[in-house]
């Protein structure tokens, strides 16, 4: 097994791409389209949670109401995170509410009943971890950073669908 020193010899170059390496290759963009998309998910998640939060009534919501603050605040951690990431593959990220639904891959919510909060906060964390799931698949191994960042994510969003199916059943 030997080492690429092309490649090695490329990283001496072009400093001021910071810790983009020849390494990355031409999949640098495609990732940071991915992860914008990301980004944009993480803040509609975040401001569902937080609609959710003041809006939530009803025997349960009381402590309900509360974890749904504490997911708000997780989600916008993981825009935080992601952001930081996107900037460090050298692009941009994209807060822009114009475009934020659009870009999304969960829908904003405005229901009224706990239960319908519940189900909707559920469905997004679902198709959360299945975008999570996807996106690490296809990072494979081109981008290990990136892929811990998403794998760490994951986690999360798995903790959070299985708190909400434990309220969604009682």
């Amino acid at each position: 097994m030997t080492l690429n020193m092309k490649s090695i010899e490329g990283a001496t170059r072009d400093l001021e791409q910071g810790s983009i390496t020849p390494h990355y290759g031409s999949g640098r963009q495609d990732v940071i389209k991915l992860l914008n998309a990301s980004l944009a998910t993480e803040l509609v998640c975040a401001l569902r949670y937080k609609r959710h939060h003041f809006t939530a009534e009803g025997l349960e919501s009381a402590k309900i109401a509360q974890e749904f603050l504490v997911h708000a605040n997780e989600e916008a951690v993981h825009a935080d995170r992601l952001a930081r990431r996107i900037v460090q593959l050298n692009g941009s990220p994209d807060f822009s509410p114009e475009s934020l639904i659009r870009r999304s891959h969960v829908p904003y919510d405005d229901s009224l009943k706990l239960k319908d909060m519940i189900r909707i906060n559920l469905m997004a964390e679902r198709v959360a971890i299945e975008v999570y799931s996807q996106m690490i698949d296809l990072i494979g191994n081109t981008d290990v950073t990136t892929r811990r960042l998403l794998e760490d994510i994951l986690c999360e969003e798995q903790s959070h669908a299985e708190e909400l199916k434990d309220w969604l059943v009682s």
